[in-house]
């Protein structure tokens, strides 16, 4: 194996891994909607079932346009839709006044930023990806 075959062996992994991340939060938007309509309308996300359905959508496009390589930048564009979204609205954590509460949202705050910059990074990948429909 020559090494630019390692490295699209190690791409796809990564694109399993990244991808069955977020088929698998598009999952518990479908089956858990309305614990997180409940969050979400906590935190004053308007029509909030209709939300997390919306939001599920954009992670089950998402996810598996980047899984499986197809038109990989409009997947990233609707993740990182999701992610902003989220962030700002959920992940308010500047708006917490309880200690524990802030330092949750803003660890989840984070996590959703560091993806958004790793998204972005991987529009500078030549197309088509190793092993993609497309």
């Amino acid at each position: 194996m020559d090494r630019l075959q390692a490295f699209e062996i190690l791409f796809l992994i990564g694109r399993i891994i990244v991808g069955g991340y977020f088929l698998m939060a598009a999952f518990n938007h479908f089956t858990k909607t309305g614990m997180m309509a409940g969050y979400a309308q906590s935190k004053r996300t308007p029509a909030p079932k209709l939300a997390v359905l919306g939001t599920g959508v954009l992670l089950l496009l998402g996810g598996a346009s980047f899984l499986l390589g197809y038109h990989p930048t409009i997947g990233t564009g609707l993740l990182i839709l999701f992610l902003l979204g989220v962030s700002f609205r959920i992940h308010a954590f500047w708006l917490v006044s309880d200690p524990m509460g802030r330092m949750n949202e803003q660890a989840h705050f984070g996590k959703n930023i560091v993806m958004i910059g790793f998204l972005l990074m991987t529009l500078m990948i030549s197309r088509p990806w190793y092993m993609s429909l497309r």
